[in-house]
C-alpha cells in the first residue's frame, strides 16, 4: 500500500533548566494512504510531540535533533518523499492547514476569539487556495458579470484571471491601492464564505448561514470543535492530524464526532493520525495503531491483532487496565512510575516496570522487529503469539 507519511529514527528533545528531556528517542512509523492510525499511550508518552514534529511546530524549547519525515503527497506517483525536516519554513507554511492539517486538543485555543466562525474557516481557503477560488469567480463572471457595470465587470475579469494565474502576483496589491478597485476581491471573499457555509452543513451543524456570523463564545464545546474540523478540512488535506479532539466533549458528542471523521476520511481526505489515550476510541476508529511509552514507540500492528494479541508487556499491562462491560476479574495496575525523560532509564525504559526483564532490558535498547504479519515489537521478551 502507498504511504502518505514516513517517520524515520526521529528524535526530539527540550531544552530546560532541569536538564535535557528526550520526548522522542528514534520513533519511526509508517502511515498508509486511506488509513487511520491510533498513537496511544499514557499522558506525557511523546504522543503530541510527534504531531507536532510532523508538522514542525515543537515550541521552544523544543528542537527536532535528527530524523527523517518523509512526505508522499500523492499515492499515484512513486518515488522518494518529500522529507519536510529538510525544507525551509515557507515550504511547511504552505504545507500546513492545505497537504496536512491538525485538530488540536482544545477548540477555544485553535479559534480566534475576536472574528466570527465564516472569517475563520474562509481565512484558510484564502491563504491555500487563492488560485482556485480566483479561476471560480473569473467563471461566473464571464457567465452573468455577476450583475456588475459591463466595464467594471470585465476589469475585474482581467484582474481575476491575474490571481487564478499567480495568486502572489504584486500587481494584484497594487489593485488594492485604487479608489475604485480597493475592494477588488470582495467577490473571492464572497466565494469563500459560501465555501465555508458549505462545509459546516456537511459536519451537520444547523443553520449555517448564520453560524457563519457567530463569534467562538456563542458556540457549544461540540459545535466549536465540528468549527475546528472545517478549518482543518477546507482544503482536502492529505493527511489530518487529530491530537485528542474529542477528550474534552461528553460521550454522546464524542461518539458522534468519531463518526463524523470516519464519514469525511472517506470522502474529503486521504489518511488520518489519531492521537488519543481512550483505547475505546482506537478500537471504533482506527486501522493501525501505535504504542508509545516514555518517548518510544514499543508495538506496531493491525488494531484487531493489538486488542486480541498484545506482544509487548506494556500494551497487555495497558489493556488489563482498562475496564470491561463484563468485568469479572481485578483491573491490573502497572506497578512503578513513568520515568524522568532528563534521565530515562537505559536501555528499554519500560524495564524498571516490566516482570519479564532481565539484565540485557537495561543493558541495550531493544530493536523493532517482526513478530507477525504487519505486527511488529520492540521487546527481548516479547509475549508469544
Amino acid at each position: 500500500m502507498a504511504k502518505v507519511i514516513e517517520i524515520k529514527d526521529v528524535n526530539t528533545n527540550f531544552y530546560t533548566y532541569e536538564g535535557i528531556i528526550k520526548a522522542l528517542d528514534s520513533v519511526s512509523l509508517t502511515i498508509d494512504h486511506g488509513s487511520t492510525f491510533g498513537l496511544v499511550g499514557e499522558s506525557g508518552c511523546g504522543k503530541s510531540v510527534t504531531a507536532r514534529s510532523i508538522m514542525r511546530i515543537v515550541q521552544e524549547p523544543g528542537k527536532i535533533e535528527s530524523g527523517k519525515i518523509l512526505f508522499y503527497p500523492d499515492p499515484n506517483k512513486n518515488g522518494e518523499g518529500v522529507d519536510l525536516l529538510q525544507k525551509p519554513e515557507s515550504y511547511m507554511r504552505d504545507l500546513r492547514g492545505d497537504k496536512i492539517s491538525m485538530i488540536f486538543q482544545e477548540p477555544n485555543s485553535a479559534l480566534n476569539p475576536i472574528f466570527t466562525i465564516g472569517f475563520q474557516i474562509s481565512e484558510s481557503l484564502l491563504f491555500h487556495r487563492k488560485k482556485e477560488l480566483c479561476q471560480s469567480v473569473v467563471d461566473d463572471l464571464g457567465k452573468t458579470g455577476n450583475g456588475l457595470f459591463i466595464p467594471l465587470s470585465a476589469l475585474l475579469k482581467k484582474i481575476y484571471e491575474i490571481g487564478a494565474r499567480n495568486p502572489e502576483a504584486l500587481l494584484l496589491g497594487l489593485f488594492s491601492r485604487i479608489p475604485i478597485l480597493k475592494r477588488w476581491d470582495r467577490l473571492l471573499k464572497k466565494k469563500a464564505l459560501n465555501r465555508s457555509i458549505e462545509l459546516i452543513d456537511d459536519l451537520g451543524i444547523p443553520n449555517p448561514q448564520e453560524v457563519v456570523k457567530l463569534y467562538p463564545h456563542n458556540l457549544s464545546g461540540g459545535m466549536k470543535q465540528r468549527v475546528v474540523i472545517a478549518i482543518a478540512l477546507a482544503c482536502h488535506p492529505v493527511l489530518l492530524i487529530a491530537d485528542e479532539a474529542t477528550s474534552n466533549l461528553d460521550v454522546t458528542i464524542q461518539a458522534q464526532i468519531l463518526n463524523l471523521l470516519k464519514e469525511l476520511k472517506k470522502k474529503e481526505i486521504s489518511s488520518v493520525l489519531l492521537i488519543t489515550h481512550d483505547l475505546g476510541v482506537v478500537a471504533h476508529t482506527c486501522d493501525r495503531v501505535g504504542v508509545m511509552y516514555a518517548g518510544q514507540l514499543c508495538e506496531v500492528a493491525d488494531v484487531r491483532d493489538i486488542f486480541e494479541n498484545p506482544r509487548h508487556p506494556y500494551t497487555s499491562a495497558l489493556l488489563g487496565s482498562v475496564p470491561k462491560l463484563l468485568q469479572k476479574k481485578t483491573l491490573q495496575s502497572i506497578e512503578g512510575n513513568v520515568p524522568n525523560l532528563v534521565n530515562p532509564p537505559e536501555g528499554c525504559r519500560f524495564h524498571p516496570r516490566c516482570q519479564y526483564k532481565t539484565d540485557i532490558c537495561s543493558e541495550k535498547a531493544p530493536p523493532m522487529e517482526e513478530v507477525g504479519t504487519n505486527h511488529s515489537v520492540a521487546c527481548y521478551h516479547h509475549l508469544s503469539g
